[in-house]
Protein backbone atom coordinates (compact mmCIF):
# COMPACT_ATOMS: atom_id res chain seq x y z
CA UNK A 1 0.00 0.00 0.00
CA UNK A 2 1.11 3.69 -1.02
CA UNK A 3 1.29 5.20 2.49
CA UNK A 4 1.98 9.33 3.30
CA UNK A 5 5.27 8.23 3.90
CA UNK A 6 5.89 6.80 0.87
CA UNK A 7 4.36 9.84 -0.91
CA UNK A 8 6.05 12.25 1.54
CA UNK A 9 9.65 10.43 0.48
CA UNK A 10 9.04 10.71 -2.97
CA UNK A 11 7.95 14.04 -3.18
CA UNK A 12 11.45 15.04 -1.44
CA UNK A 13 13.31 13.16 -4.08
CA UNK A 14 11.50 15.11 -6.75
CA UNK A 15 13.69 17.90 -5.08
CA UNK A 16 16.80 16.00 -5.85
CA UNK A 17 18.47 14.61 -9.19
CA UNK A 18 16.89 11.28 -9.86
CA UNK A 19 19.99 8.16 -10.90
CA UNK A 20 20.43 8.90 -14.83
CA UNK A 21 24.41 7.59 -14.72
CA UNK A 22 22.94 3.85 -15.13
CA UNK A 23 26.64 2.80 -15.84
CA UNK A 24 27.57 3.79 -12.38
CA UNK A 25 25.54 0.68 -10.53
CA UNK A 26 27.72 -1.39 -9.32
CA UNK A 27 26.92 -4.76 -6.38
CA UNK A 28 28.07 -2.53 -3.98
CA UNK A 29 25.14 0.25 -4.90
CA UNK A 30 23.09 0.44 -1.77
CA UNK A 31 19.30 0.22 -2.78
CA UNK A 32 18.37 2.77 -0.36
CA UNK A 33 20.04 5.29 -2.17
CA UNK A 34 18.35 4.72 -5.50
CA UNK A 35 15.96 7.48 -6.47
CA UNK A 36 13.81 6.35 -9.64
CA UNK A 37 11.27 9.28 -9.94
CA UNK A 38 11.90 10.37 -13.32
CA UNK A 39 10.38 13.46 -14.23
CA UNK A 40 10.32 14.27 -19.01
CA UNK A 41 13.31 16.15 -18.52
CA UNK A 42 15.50 13.72 -16.65
CA UNK A 43 14.39 10.34 -18.33
CA UNK A 44 12.88 11.38 -22.19
CA UNK A 45 11.00 9.07 -24.53
CA UNK A 46 13.23 9.01 -26.65
CA UNK A 47 15.88 7.35 -24.17
CA UNK A 48 12.97 5.68 -22.50
CA UNK A 49 11.62 3.48 -25.92
CA UNK A 50 15.10 3.57 -27.42
CA UNK A 51 15.98 1.14 -30.49
CA UNK A 52 13.94 -1.99 -30.88
CA UNK A 53 11.68 -1.19 -27.35
CA UNK A 54 9.71 0.51 -29.82
CA UNK A 55 9.07 -1.73 -32.73
CA UNK A 56 5.62 -2.43 -31.18
CA UNK A 57 3.60 -0.48 -28.88
CA UNK A 58 2.76 -2.50 -25.60
CA UNK A 59 0.76 -1.42 -22.69
CA UNK A 60 1.98 -2.39 -19.30
CA UNK A 61 5.29 -2.66 -19.94
CA UNK A 62 8.56 -1.44 -17.60
CA UNK A 63 11.02 0.95 -18.58
CA UNK A 64 14.26 -0.44 -19.97
CA UNK A 65 16.45 1.58 -17.64
CA UNK A 66 14.77 0.19 -14.99
CA UNK A 67 15.80 -3.45 -16.17
CA UNK A 68 19.27 -2.49 -16.48
CA UNK A 69 19.76 -1.08 -13.23
CA UNK A 70 18.89 -3.74 -11.30
CA UNK A 71 20.96 -6.37 -13.98
CA UNK A 72 24.15 -4.39 -13.28
CA UNK A 73 23.62 -4.28 -9.16
CA UNK A 74 22.91 -8.02 -9.10
CA UNK A 75 25.19 -8.92 -12.46
CA UNK A 76 23.74 -12.44 -13.04
CA UNK A 77 24.81 -15.17 -15.38
CA UNK A 78 21.06 -16.05 -16.36
CA UNK A 79 18.15 -13.83 -16.20
CA UNK A 80 14.79 -15.07 -16.58
CA UNK A 81 11.31 -13.43 -17.11
CA UNK A 82 8.43 -15.33 -16.44
CA UNK A 83 6.25 -12.68 -18.21
CA UNK A 84 8.21 -11.69 -20.46
CA UNK A 85 5.56 -9.51 -21.96
CA UNK A 86 7.65 -7.24 -24.84
CA UNK A 87 10.67 -8.39 -24.07
CA UNK A 88 12.31 -5.67 -22.27
CA UNK A 89 14.14 -8.18 -19.86
CA UNK A 90 15.63 -10.01 -22.77
CA UNK A 91 16.54 -6.77 -24.94
CA UNK A 92 18.24 -5.14 -22.16
CA UNK A 93 19.80 -8.48 -20.77
CA UNK A 94 21.56 -8.85 -24.00
CA UNK A 95 23.08 -5.70 -24.40
CA UNK A 96 24.86 -6.28 -21.44
CA UNK A 97 26.22 -9.85 -22.27
CA UNK A 98 23.64 -11.77 -19.93
CA UNK A 99 21.91 -14.78 -21.20
CA UNK A 100 18.40 -14.52 -20.77
CA UNK A 101 15.06 -16.63 -20.75
CA UNK A 102 11.57 -15.29 -21.35
CA UNK A 103 8.01 -17.00 -21.08
CA UNK A 104 4.79 -15.92 -22.11
CA UNK A 105 0.89 -17.43 -22.66
CA UNK A 106 0.63 -14.99 -25.17
CA UNK A 107 1.60 -16.22 -28.71
CA UNK A 108 1.84 -12.09 -29.93
CA UNK A 109 4.10 -11.54 -26.88
CA UNK A 110 6.07 -13.77 -27.44
CA UNK A 111 6.73 -13.24 -31.12
CA UNK A 112 7.44 -9.32 -30.59
CA UNK A 113 9.79 -10.85 -27.98
CA UNK A 114 12.10 -12.84 -30.40
CA UNK A 115 11.78 -10.10 -33.04
CA UNK A 116 13.51 -7.70 -31.33
CA UNK A 117 16.06 -10.01 -29.61
CA UNK A 118 16.76 -11.68 -33.35
CA UNK A 119 20.11 -12.12 -34.74
CA UNK A 120 19.98 -10.03 -38.56
CA UNK A 121 21.60 -10.40 -41.63
CA UNK A 122 21.20 -6.00 -42.32
CA UNK A 123 21.88 -6.14 -45.80
CA UNK A 124 19.47 -9.19 -46.12
CA UNK A 125 16.79 -7.40 -44.16
CA UNK A 126 17.03 -4.21 -45.33
CA UNK A 127 16.55 -5.76 -49.04
CA UNK A 128 13.26 -7.08 -47.83
CA UNK A 129 11.69 -4.39 -46.53
CA UNK A 130 12.43 -2.41 -49.34
CA UNK A 131 11.16 -5.32 -51.76
CA UNK A 132 7.90 -5.79 -50.27
CA UNK A 133 6.84 -2.53 -50.27
CA UNK A 134 8.34 -1.84 -54.17
CA UNK A 135 5.41 -4.82 -54.68
CA UNK A 136 3.05 -3.24 -52.14
CA UNK A 137 2.98 -0.12 -54.28
CA UNK A 138 2.58 -2.54 -57.65
CA UNK A 139 -0.90 -2.97 -56.24
CA UNK A 140 -1.95 0.26 -55.54
CA UNK A 141 -2.70 1.47 -58.15
CA UNK A 142 -5.00 -1.88 -58.87
CA UNK A 143 -7.17 -1.63 -55.51
CA UNK A 144 -10.14 0.38 -57.16
CA UNK A 145 -9.65 -0.41 -61.04
CA UNK A 146 -8.97 -4.03 -60.73
CA UNK A 147 -11.47 -6.59 -59.87
CA UNK A 148 -9.58 -9.36 -60.22
CA UNK A 149 -6.84 -8.07 -58.03
CA UNK A 150 -9.75 -6.66 -55.37
CA UNK A 151 -10.63 -10.16 -54.81
CA UNK A 152 -7.60 -11.43 -54.17
CA UNK A 153 -7.42 -9.51 -50.93
CA UNK A 154 -10.82 -10.22 -48.99
CA UNK A 155 -11.64 -11.98 -45.90
CA UNK A 156 -15.09 -13.38 -43.93
CA UNK A 157 -13.21 -12.47 -40.76
CA UNK A 158 -15.58 -10.60 -38.60
CA UNK A 159 -12.90 -8.37 -36.94
CA UNK A 160 -11.43 -7.14 -40.22
CA UNK A 161 -14.50 -6.58 -41.84
CA UNK A 162 -15.89 -4.46 -39.26
CA UNK A 163 -12.70 -2.33 -37.70
CA UNK A 164 -11.11 -1.18 -41.25
CA UNK A 165 -11.82 0.59 -44.15
CA UNK A 166 -12.25 -0.90 -47.45
CA UNK A 167 -8.97 -0.21 -48.83
CA UNK A 168 -7.35 -0.57 -45.72
CA UNK A 169 -7.65 -4.08 -45.46
CA UNK A 170 -6.88 -4.78 -49.09
CA UNK A 171 -3.62 -3.01 -48.26
CA UNK A 172 -2.96 -5.17 -45.10
CA UNK A 173 -4.56 -8.67 -46.53
CA UNK A 174 -1.72 -7.97 -49.77
CA UNK A 175 1.20 -7.03 -47.44
CA UNK A 176 0.18 -10.21 -45.70
CA UNK A 177 -0.21 -12.09 -48.42
CA UNK A 178 3.71 -11.73 -49.78
CA UNK A 179 5.14 -12.01 -46.42
CA UNK A 180 5.24 -15.62 -47.15
CA UNK A 181 8.00 -14.54 -49.72
CA UNK A 182 10.98 -13.69 -47.41
CA UNK A 183 12.90 -15.27 -44.46
CA UNK A 184 12.45 -12.36 -42.04
CA UNK A 185 8.60 -13.31 -41.73
CA UNK A 186 8.28 -12.37 -38.14
CA UNK A 187 9.60 -9.36 -38.51
CA UNK A 188 7.38 -8.51 -41.48
CA UNK A 189 4.18 -9.52 -39.37
CA UNK A 190 5.53 -7.05 -36.44
CA UNK A 191 5.61 -4.20 -39.17
CA UNK A 192 1.95 -5.36 -40.29
CA UNK A 193 0.69 -5.88 -36.79
CA UNK A 194 1.79 -2.38 -36.00
CA UNK A 195 0.35 -0.93 -39.31
CA UNK A 196 -2.83 -2.44 -38.96
CA UNK A 197 -3.03 -0.84 -34.91
CA UNK A 198 -2.72 3.07 -36.36
CA UNK A 199 -5.01 2.46 -39.31
CA UNK A 200 -8.08 0.47 -37.72
CA UNK A 201 -11.04 2.83 -37.63
CA UNK A 202 -10.65 4.19 -34.02
CA UNK A 203 -10.04 7.63 -33.01
CA UNK A 204 -6.95 9.51 -32.86
CA UNK A 205 -6.73 9.44 -29.12
CA UNK A 206 -8.36 5.74 -27.96
CA UNK A 207 -5.48 3.56 -29.73
CA UNK A 208 -5.23 1.87 -26.51
CA UNK A 209 -8.96 0.87 -25.66
CA UNK A 210 -10.80 1.49 -29.04
CA UNK A 211 -15.15 -0.22 -27.41
CA UNK A 212 -16.04 -0.34 -30.77
CA UNK A 213 -14.84 1.28 -34.33
CA UNK A 214 -15.50 5.14 -35.11
CA UNK A 215 -16.69 5.51 -38.89
CA UNK A 216 -17.53 9.04 -38.70
CA UNK A 217 -16.05 12.21 -38.39
CA UNK A 218 -15.43 13.04 -34.92
CA UNK A 219 -14.06 15.60 -32.14
CA UNK A 220 -10.72 14.37 -31.63
CA UNK A 221 -9.38 15.66 -28.14
CA UNK A 222 -5.40 14.97 -29.01
CA UNK A 223 -5.51 17.48 -31.92
CA UNK A 224 -8.07 19.64 -31.18
CA UNK A 225 -10.60 19.36 -34.22
CA UNK A 226 -12.56 17.25 -36.27
CA UNK A 227 -10.57 14.49 -37.26
CA UNK A 228 -11.66 11.55 -39.65
CA UNK A 229 -10.89 7.58 -39.44
CA UNK A 230 -8.09 6.35 -41.26
CA UNK A 231 -8.75 4.88 -44.84
CA UNK A 232 -5.75 3.90 -45.56
CA UNK A 233 -2.83 1.70 -44.12
CA UNK A 234 0.05 1.87 -46.74
CA UNK A 235 1.59 5.10 -45.10
CA UNK A 236 2.28 3.22 -41.97
CA UNK A 237 3.16 0.10 -43.46
CA UNK A 238 6.11 2.30 -45.24
CA UNK A 239 6.93 4.66 -42.20
CA UNK A 240 7.17 1.73 -39.64
CA UNK A 241 9.44 -0.64 -42.30
CA UNK A 242 12.03 2.91 -42.41
CA UNK A 243 11.25 3.23 -38.22
CA UNK A 244 11.81 -0.24 -37.59
CA UNK A 245 14.79 -1.30 -39.56
CA UNK A 246 16.66 1.82 -38.20
CA UNK A 247 15.70 0.55 -34.66
CA UNK A 248 17.05 -3.19 -35.40
CA UNK A 249 19.89 -1.41 -36.80
CA UNK A 250 20.67 0.65 -33.87
CA UNK A 251 20.22 -2.64 -31.62
CA UNK A 252 22.66 -4.28 -33.93
CA UNK A 253 25.40 -1.90 -32.84
CA UNK A 254 25.27 -2.83 -29.46
CA UNK A 255 23.80 -6.51 -29.10
CA UNK A 256 25.79 -9.48 -27.69
CA UNK A 257 26.42 -12.82 -28.32
CA UNK A 258 24.67 -13.50 -25.06
CA UNK A 259 21.99 -16.31 -25.64
CA UNK A 260 18.32 -15.65 -25.47
CA UNK A 261 15.47 -18.17 -25.58
CA UNK A 262 11.87 -17.61 -25.79
CA UNK A 263 9.08 -19.60 -24.66
CA UNK A 264 5.43 -19.68 -25.52
CA UNK A 265 4.03 -21.39 -22.54
CA UNK A 266 2.06 -21.27 -19.00
CA UNK A 267 4.63 -20.56 -16.80
CA UNK A 268 3.09 -22.22 -14.41
CA UNK A 269 4.45 -25.33 -15.58
CA UNK A 270 7.43 -24.60 -18.90
CA UNK A 271 9.85 -26.61 -18.87
CA UNK A 272 13.10 -24.10 -17.87
CA UNK A 273 17.02 -25.33 -17.56
CA UNK A 274 18.54 -25.45 -14.29
CA UNK A 275 20.95 -22.22 -13.28
CA UNK A 276 18.53 -19.29 -13.12
CA UNK A 277 20.85 -17.46 -10.67
CA UNK A 278 18.29 -13.99 -11.27
CA UNK A 279 14.76 -12.97 -12.09
CA UNK A 280 13.39 -9.97 -13.15
CA UNK A 281 9.32 -9.46 -13.81
CA UNK A 282 7.00 -7.22 -13.83
CA UNK A 283 3.59 -9.67 -13.59
CA UNK A 284 0.26 -8.26 -14.75
CA UNK A 285 -1.61 -6.32 -12.32
CA UNK A 286 -4.56 -7.61 -11.16
CA UNK A 287 -7.90 -5.97 -13.21
CA UNK A 288 -5.91 -4.01 -15.23
CA UNK A 289 -5.51 -5.01 -18.88
CA UNK A 290 -6.56 -8.17 -20.98
CA UNK A 291 -3.43 -8.80 -22.51
CA UNK A 292 -4.80 -10.84 -25.22
CA UNK A 293 -7.70 -8.01 -26.21
CA UNK A 294 -4.93 -4.97 -26.73
CA UNK A 295 -3.55 -6.73 -29.53
CA UNK A 296 -6.73 -8.49 -31.04
CA UNK A 297 -5.42 -7.36 -34.49
CA UNK A 298 -2.90 -9.05 -34.53
CA UNK A 299 -4.77 -12.44 -33.68
CA UNK A 300 -7.85 -11.75 -35.96
CA UNK A 301 -5.23 -10.66 -38.77
CA UNK A 302 -1.89 -13.28 -38.45
CA UNK A 303 -4.46 -16.16 -37.36
CA UNK A 304 -2.83 -16.30 -33.93
CA UNK A 305 -4.39 -18.87 -31.25
CA UNK A 306 -5.86 -16.88 -28.06
CA UNK A 307 -4.80 -18.33 -24.41
CA UNK A 308 -6.61 -15.57 -22.71
CA UNK A 309 -8.27 -17.95 -20.49
CA UNK A 310 -5.38 -18.91 -19.12
CA UNK A 311 -4.29 -15.06 -18.48
CA UNK A 312 -3.69 -14.25 -15.06
CA UNK A 313 -5.11 -10.95 -13.49
CA UNK A 314 -6.83 -10.14 -16.59
CA UNK A 315 -9.12 -6.75 -16.59
CA UNK A 316 -12.36 -8.77 -17.79
CA UNK A 317 -12.25 -10.67 -13.85
CA UNK A 318 -12.20 -7.47 -12.34
CA UNK A 319 -10.57 -7.34 -8.62
CA UNK A 320 -13.32 -8.95 -6.50
CA UNK A 321 -12.26 -10.99 -3.13
CA UNK A 322 -12.68 -14.05 -5.27
CA UNK A 323 -10.64 -12.30 -8.17
CA UNK A 324 -7.82 -11.22 -6.01
CA UNK A 325 -7.45 -15.07 -4.55
CA UNK A 326 -7.38 -16.48 -7.85
CA UNK A 327 -4.75 -13.56 -9.04
CA UNK A 328 -2.57 -14.99 -6.18
CA UNK A 329 -2.99 -18.20 -6.96
CA UNK A 330 -1.78 -17.61 -9.99
CA UNK A 331 1.21 -15.47 -9.58
CA UNK A 332 2.31 -17.78 -6.79
CA UNK A 333 2.70 -20.71 -8.68
CA UNK A 334 4.08 -19.61 -11.19
CA UNK A 335 6.76 -17.95 -8.70
CA UNK A 336 6.83 -21.07 -6.69
CA UNK A 337 7.73 -23.16 -10.18
CA UNK A 338 10.45 -20.26 -11.06
CA UNK A 339 12.53 -20.82 -7.88
CA UNK A 340 12.48 -24.42 -8.14
CA UNK A 341 14.74 -23.92 -11.42
CA UNK A 342 17.03 -21.31 -9.84
CA UNK A 343 20.47 -21.30 -7.77
CA UNK A 344 20.94 -21.31 -4.14
CA UNK A 345 20.50 -17.66 -2.87
CA UNK A 346 19.35 -16.43 -6.25
CA UNK A 347 17.62 -13.05 -6.46
CA UNK A 348 14.20 -12.29 -7.30
CA UNK A 349 13.24 -8.48 -8.76
CA UNK A 350 9.61 -7.87 -9.22
CA UNK A 351 7.84 -4.47 -10.85
CA UNK A 352 4.26 -4.58 -8.72
CA UNK A 353 1.61 -2.00 -8.27
CA UNK A 354 0.82 -3.80 -4.84
CA UNK A 355 -1.84 -1.75 -3.49
CA UNK A 356 -3.71 -4.56 -2.52
CA UNK A 357 -0.46 -6.45 -0.66
CA UNK A 358 -0.59 -9.87 -2.49
CA UNK A 359 2.62 -10.27 -2.51
CA UNK A 360 4.58 -12.49 0.45
CA UNK A 361 7.84 -13.35 -0.33
CA UNK A 362 7.46 -16.09 2.69
CA UNK A 363 5.07 -17.68 0.98
CA UNK A 364 7.00 -18.61 -1.88
CA UNK A 365 10.44 -19.65 -0.34
CA UNK A 366 11.98 -15.99 -0.55
CA UNK A 367 13.07 -13.36 1.90
CA UNK A 368 12.93 -9.73 1.35
CA UNK A 369 16.17 -8.12 0.83
CA UNK A 370 14.81 -4.45 -0.27
CA UNK A 371 12.01 -2.90 -1.56
CA UNK A 372 12.53 0.42 -4.03
CA UNK A 373 9.53 2.88 -4.28
CA UNK A 374 8.62 4.70 -7.59
CA UNK A 375 6.24 7.39 -8.91
CA UNK A 376 5.38 6.80 -12.69
CA UNK A 377 4.91 10.06 -14.12
CA UNK A 378 2.35 9.42 -16.52
CA UNK A 379 3.63 11.73 -19.63
CA UNK A 380 1.29 11.26 -22.70
CA UNK A 381 -2.02 10.03 -23.07
CA UNK A 382 -5.51 10.56 -21.30
CA UNK A 383 -3.99 7.97 -18.06
CA UNK A 384 -2.20 10.84 -16.11
CA UNK A 385 -3.39 10.02 -13.07
CA UNK A 386 -0.66 9.61 -10.00
CA UNK A 387 0.40 6.21 -10.40
CA UNK A 388 3.18 4.03 -8.15
CA UNK A 389 5.02 1.38 -8.37
CA UNK A 390 6.90 -1.10 -5.89
CA UNK A 391 10.14 -2.84 -7.12
CA UNK A 392 10.60 -5.46 -4.58
CA UNK A 393 13.78 -7.61 -4.59
CA UNK A 394 13.73 -10.66 -2.76
CA UNK A 395 16.18 -13.80 -2.33
CA UNK A 396 15.79 -17.31 -2.65
CA UNK A 397 15.81 -19.27 1.13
Amino acid sequence: MYDNTVAQKIAKQYQQTPLTNFSSITLDTDLETLNLNWRENDLPEMARTKHVHRLHPYMGKFIPQLVEIFLRKFNPKLVYDPFCGSGTTLVEANALGIDAIGTDISIFNTLLSKVKTNKYDIELLDKEIRDILKRMSKYEKDFLNDEKVNKLFTTKNDYINEWFADRTKKELLCYLRLIKDYEYQDLLKIILSRSARSARLVTHYDLDFPKKPQKTPYQCYKHGRVCTPVQEAYKFLSSYSIDTLQRVKEFNQIRTKADVKVFHDDSRTVDLPKGIDMVFTSPPYIGLIDYHDQHKYAYELLSLKNNETKEIGPAKRGSSEEAKKEYIKGINDVLLHTRDYMTKDGIMVIVVNDKHNLYNPSNVGFRSIGRVERHVNRRTGRRNGAFYESILIWQKI
